[in-house]
C-alpha cells in the first residue's frame, strides 16, 4: 500500500473554491429507513469476482468515459485553467448517472462537490442534511454556481456539451446511409449502456448499514471534503465510487482520463505517478493509490465496521441451516460419547464447561475458533477492525476428524448453548452466537446499534465513544 502525508501534495495542488463540510451529528427528525437491497451487508471490501466484473462494466462501455475528448474546450489550448461543476447529486450504479459522468471524463472536468443520492441516503433521510432533497427528487441532478438546477441526463448532458465542448467538432455527414449505420450503432450502445448495472448488480446503489443514517449510533464524518483523482472507464476507480456511494461520503470528483493535463499534475504532486484511483483525505492528513487500500481506509475511517465478506455470508445462509443438525450429531459422537466408559465423558464434559466458564468471565470477550475456517478468521478481523480486544482460543483447525484438536470442548459449548459450530463467540460470559447468526451474531449486532467499537476516537467529531460494557448490561443483562 502506498500511503503519503498530503501537506505538500495539498500545497502543490490546484486551488479550488473551498468545499461545503458535512454535518456529523444525527438529526431527530430522520427516517428510520432500512436499506431496500436484499442484505444490508452485502456490501463489503472488494474480492475476487468484484475487480474482473467491474473490468468487464468498463469494457462494455468502451470508448465512453475513458480518454479526454478532441472536442473537450480544455484539449483546444484556449485554457489551462479547471473546468468546474459545482455539486452533481450521483448514484454510482445508475445508467443515466454513469452517461453523465462519462462525459465528464470526456470534458476533463472537476466536480466540487460529488453527492452520493441512494434512495436512503441522508440526501433523502436527514431533513438537517446540507444536501436533502424532497423524496423522489430526480437523479442525476446537476446544480450550477448560480444555483439554477438540472435534473435528468438528458437536459444535464446538453448543458455539459454547450458548455465545456467545442461546438462543431467531431460534427459528421448526415446522409442516409451514414444515418442508417448510427441508428445501429445508438441501438447497440442503448443495449451495452445496461451491462454495468447487470455486472455490478448490488454494488453502489445503496446505503450500507455500516454508515446509514437511522443508525443508532452516530456514523464518522468527514469535516473536509475528500478528493478523487478518477475516471469513469477505470474498472478500479469504479470500485472505490461504488463504496463512496455506500459509506455516503460526499466528495471532489477530479477527472484525470487518458490524455489529461491533469495527470500530469497528479505525477507533480506524486513524485512521479498518476495512477487512478487516488484519494486525498485532508482530515487525516492521508493519500494513497490501490482500490483495495482506499477502500479498506473508509470504511475503517467513515464506517461503524468494516462489513464482512459477502461471500462467506452468502455461503452461511446456505451452510448453516444445512449443517447445524449434522454439527449438532457429531460433536458428541467426535468427543467419545458413545464410548463405553460415560462416566469419564461426562467428567469430562464438565470439566470442559467449568474452563469455558472460566474462560468466558475471566474475558470481556471471548471467540473460539479454527484455524483454518474462514469464518473464523472473518470475524476475527472485524472484531480486530472494531478495535475490540478479545480472546482468542482454537480448538483445533477445522471440525473434521483429524483436524479438530479439542472435540470434548466443542461439544461442551454444544450442550451449553445448542451452537457447536465455530467462530462461537462470548461477551460478558453471554454467547452471542457465530458471525453472521446467533443471539443475535456478531453481524446482527453491529446492524442493530447494539455493539459498537469501543474506545474510539473520531477525528472528526467530539462525540464520547460507546463502551461494550454499555452493550452487555443493555442487551445481555
Amino acid at each position: 500500500m502506498r500511503v503519503m502525508k498530503i501537506a505538500a501534495i495539498v500545497a502543490a495542488a490546484p486551488a479550488l473554491p473551498q468545499a461545503a463540510s458535512f454535518s456529523t451529528v444525527p438529526h431527530p427528525q430522520i427516517q428510520q429507513r432500512r436499506p431496500t437491497s436484499a442484505s444490508a451487508l452485502s456490501m463489503s471490501v472488494p474480492n475476487s469476482i468484484d475487480t474482473p466484473t467491474s473490468g468487464f462494466a468498463s469494457i462494455a462501455r468502451l470508448p465512453f468515459g475513458v480518454t479526454v475528448s478532441s472536442d473537450a474546450k480544455r484539449m483546444q489550448g484556449s485554457t489551462n485553467d479547471d473546468l468546474t461543476l459545482s455539486i452533481l447529486y450521483d448514484v454510482e450504479n445508475d445508467m443515466d448517472c454513469r452517461l453523465v459522468r462519462e462525459r465528464i471524463s470526456e470534458l476533463d472536468l472537476i466536480v466540487k462537490t460529488v453527492v452520493p443520492a441512494a434512495p436512503n441516503s441522508r440526501v433523502f433521510v436527514d431533513p438537517s442534511y446540507e444536501f436533502a432533497l424532497p423524496e423522489g427528487s430526480e437523479i442525476p441532478r446537476l446544480v450550477l454556481e448560480d444555483g439554477k438546477t438540472l435534473a435528468g441526463s438528458e437536459d444535464i448532458l446538453a448543458y455539459l456539451d454547450e458548455t465545456f465542448a467545442v461546438e462543431g467538432a467531431g460534427s459528421s455527414s448526415n446522409n442516409d446511409e451514414s444515418d442508417a449505420k448510427q441508428q445501429i450503432i445508438d441501438a447497440a450502445l442503448k443495449v451495452a449502456s445496461y451491462l454495468p448495472g447487470l455486472l455490478r448488480a448490488g454494488r453502489g446503489q445503496q446505503v450500507c448499514s455500516a454508515a446509514s443514517a437511522s443508525s443508532k449510533l452516530p456514523v464518522p464524518r468527514p469535516t473536509k471534503s475528500l478528493i478523487l483523482y478518477s475516471y469513469e472507464g477505470n474498472q478500479f476507480c469504479r470500485l472505490v465510487r461504488e463504496v463512496l456511494t455506500e459509506l455516503d461520503l460526499p466528495y471532489e470528483l477530479r477527472s484525470a482520463g487518458k490524455s489529461s493535463p491533469r495527470r500530469e499534475q497528479m505525477a507533480q504532486m506524486t513524485g512521479g505517478s498518476s495512477q487512478c484511483p487516488y484519494l486525498i483525505d485532508e482530515n487525516t492528513d492521508t493519500a494513497m493509490f490501490e482500490s483495495a487500500d482506499i477502500i479498506r481506509y473508509l470504511y475503517k475511517t467513515y464506517a461503524l465496521w468494516t462489513p464482512p465478506s459477502e461471500l462467506l455470508e452468502s455461503a452461511s445462509d446456505v451452510v448453516t441451516p444445512l449443517f447445524k443438525p449434522i454439527y449438532q450429531k457429531l460433536a458428541p459422537i467426535q468427543a467419545g460419547a458413545n464410548g463405553e466408559d460415560t462416566a469419564s465423558y461426562d467428567a469430562a464434559i464438565a470439566k470442559a464447561k467449568s474452563e469455558i466458564e472460566d474462560e468466558t468471565n475471566s474475558n470481556t470477550v471471548v471467540i473460539y475458533t479454527y484455524s483454518l475456517s474462514p469464518f473464523c478468521t472473518e470475524a476475527t478481523d472485524l472484531l480486530d477492525n472494531l478495535d475490540i480486544k478479545y480472546k482468542e482460543i482454537s480448538l483445533g483447525k477445522e471440525w473434521i476428524p483429524g483436524l479438530i484438536e479439542e472435540p470434548i470442548k466443542r461439544a461442551a459449548l454444544g450442550e451449553m448453548t445448542g451452537q457447536t459450530s465455530l467462530p462461537h463467540i462470548f461477551i460478558g460470559g453471554k454467547s452471542i452466537g457465530g458471525i453472521f447468526s446467533g443471539t443475535p451474531g456478531l453481524v446482527p449486532a453491529l446492524e442493530e446499534g447494539t455493539l459498537m467499537r469501543p474506545h474510539k476516537e473520531y477525528t472528526a467529531t467530539a462525540l464520547q465513544p460507546v463502551c461494550l460494557h454499555n452493550w452487555i448490561t443493555s442487551s445481555l443483562a
